[in-house]
């Protein structure tokens, strides 16, 4: 910019009236007195000053840092006070994937477990596996990860799927138990990803329905949920004036330096107790299995107690340096593991069974309930399975029945309470006509589920679209289940390939439906269309047994929709946990015409993504050559011209296995900028030490196009 053209309070700046010196004491002081005061009331519960003398302090910063915006710190108090409205939630990649936990239901379970652990070791290269566990309770939160640097809060995303998530910084800086910076003297990491759950007490969840009720509001179904749903405002105002609070348990990437590390794991939770945080409570060091086993029967016995809904207790490998070694499976971690428990159960009057019409064509038994709170729940509808389950457990309409739910787990129907059964209670004869459309409906042999296998049933189509754009899918924000319903009902989409061909203005039409609605709800497709990736396409074709996880196994060695459709079930088979009936499905769904003419209407319209490991484990080279990266353990540190994700995600097309800390396994250390500790540490352990140029360099060799390094 030229100097003719700059803003006059830059070019003027210095001629501008300056606070004093006392005015800048002042205000550092408030905002450090204030944040001691906060600390204190919300995160220790033991206030030292009342209501009043807070909101006098807080009244004299904010009227300096108005009077003088060059006061207000990056971490002031004031920043927690919500006023702004964000236009929508972007969404970033995490450095390091967030994982969710296997869960054991019992102590051979548990013993199971440790077995895996310890087979999962290395013994010659690491010597005996320490069997130290640090134990707490299984929060039923939101997980969240809030980043600092150099010992201020700079960012927060939600877990989403695990490798991206949701912007929700603004929202975090008005939970009064998050430090806006860490706590202490210092010196503090260069980075610290801090993991944790937003949770809402049980007697502030009470309070908040109490009150959307006495407004007329929608009451939320329980603490979980309205936790969720007050983080991801829009509206931050609303957020700042709900009771929220992040109990902090483990850390993603961390960058310690100039902080001395931490290397246990009951060491990680006093440091970020030091560092201002609610960690879980009452979390305890077991010295071994059997005390592992002694701590999740005295969790399970006071579940009650806690202030917060749990639904289990957690048991980690204490030593850090073991957790990184023993690493994770494709879905959790082997140093980890939830114990999950029973079941809650409420009883009820059965009062109806309606059938629901899958989007693969599966006819599922839903109960219709008397409505009935089921751990903190309110239940009026749950599962019955099949038509084998209500035989089995001879359910009938009419009957009371034992309801019961498990954390996350749709309620069931476990069975009816016979001595209450009354005279008229009816046999329920499951159906064999599609409820939606009213063509016959068949059972194989061998399996329970009736299904319809009408592709035009209006059921199956919409719930398909609906998958097709939900967070399962391509995760198209603002294109909800009730628009596709209507989009469906009218007969305007029959297919996912037809929402891309909608128009802003046949939109109006619809109720409810303004000007700019329609322009958004066409701009997310269009958006979708260019920047959808492969796994994401795959999940979204609703491939019966190819979920998320699946379907990014299948990205990872297809080049795109042709490749994985030329793919035998004996190549799919091939891969790691892909079976005969995964495969089997695979198959099944690119011999059916209409799927096939689907496909092809996606490549018409520019909905083909790649996969950026074409060149170098799609099928057809599968002969060819493993390159320098094939099999190798990679990390990246410091700042490179690439997004960090990015560069993990080509590595991963080289063939290469991302790793989360540096350790005797690590093959390349790849560094930029302000590399930090983990440079001095692969030195000293002799790892092979990359700067951009030459991974970029291992990336042509092993095949990746040069192009895909500089998007």
């Amino acid at each position: 910019m030229s100097p003719q053209n700059k803003p006059p309070v830059e070019q003027h700046s210095l001629l501008a009236p300056q606070p004093s010196a006392q005015e800048r004491e002042r205000a550092r002081r408030l905002s450090a007195e204030l944040e001691r005061h906060n600390y204190l009331y919300h995160t220790l519960d033991a206030p030292e000053i009342s209501d009043e003398q807070y909101d006098a302090l807080f009244r004299e910063l904010t009227e300096l840092e108005e009077r003088w915006p060059g006061l207000r710190s990056p971490h002031s108090p004031t920043l927690r006070v919500g006023g702004r409205l964000l236009d929508g939630l972007a969404k970033k990649a995490h450095r390091r994937r967030m994982y969710g936990l296997d869960n054991v239901f019992s102590d051979e379970d548990w013993r199971d477990f440790v077995e895996r652990m310890q087979r999962a070791w290395d013994t010659e290269l690491n010597g005996p596996l320490p069997l130290g566990f640090w134990c707490d309770p299984k929060l039923d939160g939101l997980a969240l990860e809030i980043i600092y640097e150099n010992g201020l809060l700079i960012e927060a995303l939600t877990r989403g799927d695990g490798e991206i998530g949701e912007v929700v910084t603004e929202a975090v800086r008005t939970i009064r138990t998050v430090p806006l910076r860490l706590r202490g003297e210092g010196p503090f990491p260069a980075r610290l990803e801090v993991r944790g759950e937003v949770v809402m007490f049980k007697k502030d969840f009470e309070a908040l329905n109490a009150q959307q009720e006495a407004l007329g509001r929608k009451t939320f179904a329980n603490p979980r949920n309205a936790a969720a749903g007050t983080l991801r405002q829009l509206d931050i105002s609303v957020t700042e004036s709900r009771p929220l609070r992040f109990l902090a348990y483990s850390l993603g990437e961390a960058d310690w330096a100039p902080a001395k590390p931490c290397l246990f794991q009951h060491e990680l939770m006093a440091r970020l107790t030091a560092y201002g945080f609610l960690t879980p409570p009452d979390g305890r060091l077991c010295a071994g299995a059997d005390e592992v086993e002694a701590y999740a029967a005295w969790v399970r016995e006071h579940r009650q107690d806690f202030p917060m809904e749990i639904d289990g207790a957690v048991a980690k490998e204490d030593n850090l340096e073991a957790q990184e070694a023993l690493g994770f499976t494709a879905r959790a971690p082997r140093f980890a593991v939830a114990f999950k428990f029973p079941a809650m159960q409420a009883e009820t009057r059965l009062t109806g069974i309606d059938i629901q019409v899958g989007r693969t064509g599966v006819l599922t038994p839903v109960a219709v309930l008397e409505p009935v709170p089921v751990g903190g729940v309110m239940v009026s509808r749950a599962t019955l399975h099949n038509e084998d389950e209500i035989r089995a457990r001879d359910v009938r309409v009419g009957d009371t029945v034992i309801v019961q739910r498990a954390g996350d787990v749709i309620p069931e129907v476990v069975g009816p309470v016979l001595s209450r059964r009354p005279p008229d209670a009816v046999e329920f004869v499951f159906p064999h006509t599609c409820p939606a459309c009213g063509e016959a409906v068949h059972r194989e042999p061998g399996e329970a589920a009736w299904r319809c296998d009408n592709l035009s049933c209006p059921a199956v189509r919409l719930r398909a679209i609906s998958h097709f754009v939900s967070k399962a899918g391509l995760d198209i924000q603002g294109v909800g289940q009730k628009w596709i319903a209507q989009l469906v009902t009218s007969g305007r989409v029959q297919s996912p390939a037809d929402l891309f061909t909608l128009k802003a203005e046949e939109l109006l039409d619809f109720e409810r439906m303004g000007e700019v609605l329609a322009r958004k709800f066409v701009d997310a497709l269009d958006e979708a269309r260019h920047t959808a990736t492969l796994p994401r396409l795959i999940s979204a074709l609703g491939i019966r047994h190819v979920g998320e996880q699946t379907a990014r196994l299948l990205a990872g060695h297809f080049r795109d929709l042709d490749d994985l459709g030329r793919a035998d079930a004996e190549t799919l088979q091939a891969l790691p946990d892909v079976g005969p009936e995964v495969a089997a499905s695979i198959r099944n769904f690119y011999e059916s015409p209409a799927n096939r003419a689907q496909l092809e209407r996606f490549r018409e319209l520019g909905l083909w993504p790649l996969s950026p490991l074409a060149d170098a484990n799609s099928a057809e080279t599968a002969q060819t050559q493993a390159g320098p990266l094939q099999g190798k353990n990679i990390l990246f540190t410091g700042t490179l011209s690439l997004q960090r994700g990015k560069a993990q995600h080509l590595a991963e097309a080289a063939g290469a296995i991302p790793a989360g800390s540096v350790n005797k396994k690590l093959d390349f250390l790849v560094v930029g900028d302000k590399p930090g500790s983990k440079l001095d540490k692969a030195r000293a352990l002799g790892i092979a030490v990359l700067d951009e140029a030459g991974f970029r360099e291992l990336l042509a060799a092993s095949g990746i196009p040069l192009d895909h390094a500089t998007e």
